[in-house]
C-alpha cells in the first residue's frame, strides 16, 4: 500500500499524470505566446532588487527564492518540495547529489511547472472542485483505499490533505495543457507508418525491440552562440566523467540532467524503438544492460543514455477496432465557436429525444461521412485523434456520446460495435503509429515548454542570501 502511494507521489512531481476524464474545452491559445503576457514584467529592472516591505517582514524561511512573471516562489515552498523529493529518492535507493545541486534542480522544476500553470490560467484551463473530487475518488480506488483511508496515508507522508488536493489539481491542469497544446496537434501519416515498418523490415525486426532506458539531457538553446554551446558541452562532459568514474547513473541524472525526468534518476521506462529518436535506438543497439553511451548530439542538446534492459516482444497484441458514426460541426475562421457549440448541443438534445442518429448525420454533419449517415467504418485503436479515441472507448454499443471538441470541431459519436482484429499487419501498424505519435508528442512537448520558459520573466534569487 505504501509503495503504491510513494510511487504516486513521485509521479505527481516528475511527470504529467493523466487524470481528467473530459477534454478541456477552453478556447485555443497560441502555444508560442508567453505566459501572463499582458502583466508579466519585460525587464529585470521591473522587479526590485531591494527587498520589499513584504519580504522584510517575512520570516527568513519565507524569503523569495524566485520570481516567475508575476508569481513568487518562497523558501518554505522550496524546502517543502526538497524534503519530499529527497525522501522519495532515498526510498528508491537513488544516491543523492550534492544538496546545492539538488535544490537548484528542484527549483528549476518548480519554475517549469509554474510557467505552464500560468499559461493554463491565461488560456482559461481550470479544474473545478467537482472534477477534483472525482479525481481524488479515482486515486483512492486505484490505491485500493477508501477516500478516508487514502487521506490518512497521504497525511502519514507528511502532506496536508489540502496541499495534496492542490497538487492533484495542478497535475490535472498540466496534463490538460499538454493534451490540448501538444498531443492533440500531433498527426502521424500513413506514409510515416509505412516508412517505419519498412525500416524495421530492412533491419530484420519482425517486432520492434523495446528498451528500458535512463537519460541525461543538457539542453542547448536554438541558435546558441559558440560560447554557450561550449559551456553546455562542458556540463555534459562533467556528467560523463562522473559516470566513467563510477557514479550511479540515477545520481548523475539527478545532478546534471535538465530533462523533466531528472528527479526520478532520468528513468524513461520501457519504450518501443518506434517511440525513441533514431539517435537513441542506434546507440542503445550497441550497449549491454547497465552500460551507458558516449555523448550524443541532437537539435535540442546533448544526451547520455543508459540501457537498463531490453526485450523483444513475442507477439503483437490484438487490435481493438470501433465501428462508429459521427456528426461533425466544423469550426472555421468564419465560424462563431459559440454557434457551432450551440448547434451540436441542439442536435444532441434531438437524439436524446428519440430522433434517428443516421438521419440527423445525413442532414447536418459537415464531413463526407454524411453521405453514409455519418458512418466512419471501423477505426483501429491508435489511428485517430487521442481525444476522439478517448471518447469512443467510454461508450457501449448503441450509446451516443455527449458533445465534445477536437481540433476538427464539435462532435457527437455513436458506437455501433467493437471487435478485436488479430491480423498481425494491423497490429504492427497500430504499434508503429502509437510509437511515432508518442515520440512526436514527447519531442514537441519538450520544445514547447522550453519556448515557454525562455519567454517567461524569471528572476532566481536562491543564491542572493
Amino acid at each position: 500500500m505504501m509503495y503504491r502511494l510513494c510511487a504516486l507521489l513521485m509521479l505527481l512531481l516528475s511527470c504529467r499524470l493523466v487524470l481528467a476524464e473530459a477534454p478541456a474545452t477552453a478556447p485555443a491559445a497560441d502555444p508560442a505566446a508567453p505566459a501572463s503576457q499582458a502583466t508579466a514584467p519585460t525587464d529585470k529592472a521591473d522587479v526590485p532588487d531591494t527587498p520589499t516591505d513584504e519580504e522584510t517582514h517575512r520570516p527568513v524561511v519565507d524569503r523569495i527564492v524566485a520570481v516567475v512573471n508575476t508569481h513568487i516562489i518562497t523558501q518554505s515552498e522550496l524546502d517543502e518540495r526538497t524534503a519530499m523529493i529527497t525522501a522519495q529518492l532515498r526510498r528508491q535507493g537513488v544516491q543523492l547529489p550534492d544538496q546545492a545541486i539538488l535544490v537548484h534542480q528542484i527549483l528549476e522544476k518548480m519554475i517549469m511547472d509554474e510557467v505552464q500553470l500560468q499559461y493554463a490560467h491565461d488560456a482559461g484551463i481550470k479544474v473545478d472542485d467537482t472534477q477534483l473530487d472525482q479525481a481524488m475518488a479515482r486515486l483512492a480506488e486505484q490505491n485500493k483505499l477508501t477516500l478516508s483511508g487514502f487521506k490518512e496515508e497521504v497525511e502519514k507522508e507528511g502532506l496536508t490533505w489540502t496541499k495534496f488536493r492542490e497538487e492533484i489539481r495542478n497535475e490535472i491542469i498540466l496534463s490538460q495543457v499538454r493534451e490540448r497544446e501538444v498531443e492533440n496537434r500531433i498527426f502521424v501519416s500513413d506514409n510515416e507508418v509505412n516508412a517505419e515498418l519498412e525500416k524495421e523490415k530492412n533491419q530484420g525486426n519482425s517486432t520492434p525491440d523495446e528498451y528500458d532506458l535512463a537519460h541525461i539531457l543538457v539542453t542547448v538553446p536554438e541558435n546558441a552562440p559558440p560560447a554557450v554551446i561550449k559551456e553546455r558541452q562542458k556540463k555534459i562532459q562533467e556528467a560523463l566523467n562522473q559516470l566513467d568514474n563510477g557514479m550511479p547513473f540515477a545520481q548523475a541524472a539527478a545532478a546534471y540532467s535538465e530533462s523533466p525526468d531528472a528527479l526520478t534518476g532520468g528513468d524513461l521506462g520501457w519504450r518501443p524503438s518506434t517511440r525513441l529518436p533514431t539517435l537513441f535506438v542506434e546507440a542503445a543497439g550497441k550497449l549491454k544492460p547497465g552500460e551507458h553511451s558516449e555523448i550524443l548530439r541532437s537539435p535540442n542538446g546533448f544526451h547520455i543514455i543508459q540501457v537498463i534492459n531490453r526485450r523483444t516482444p513475442n507477439a503483437i497484441a490484438n487490435v481493438n477496432q470501433y465501428h462508429v458514426r459521427q456528426i461533425l460541426v466544423r469550426i472555421t475562421p468564419e465560424t462563431n465557436p459559440k454557434d457551432a457549440q450551440a448547434k451540436i448541443v441542439g442536435l444532441s438534445g434531438r437524439i436524446q429525444g428519440g430522433e434517428d442518429f443516421a438521419k440527423l448525420a445525413t442532414l447536418n454533419s459537415e464531413d463526407e461521412s454524411r453521405n453514409r449517415g455519418g458512418d466512419l467504418g471501423w477505426i483501429s485503436e491508435g489511428s485517430t485523434l487521442p481525444q476522439f479515441e478517448k471518447v469512443i472507448k467510454t461508450l457501449k454499443p448503441g450509446e451516443v456520446s455527449q458533445p465534445f471538441e477536437t481540433p476538427m470541431g464539435w462532435h457527437l459519436v455513436q458506437l455501433i460495435e467493437v471487435r478485436q482484429a488479430s491480423d498481425s499487419e494491423d497490429g504492427k501498424k497500430m504499434a508503429a503509429r502509437q510509437g511515432l505519435r508518442a515520440r512526436k508528442a514527447d519531442e514537441a512537448y519538450e520544445e514547447w515548454v522550453r519556448q515557454l520558459r525562455d519567454q517567461a520573466f524569471v528572476d532566481i534569487r536562491l543564491d542572493e542570501h
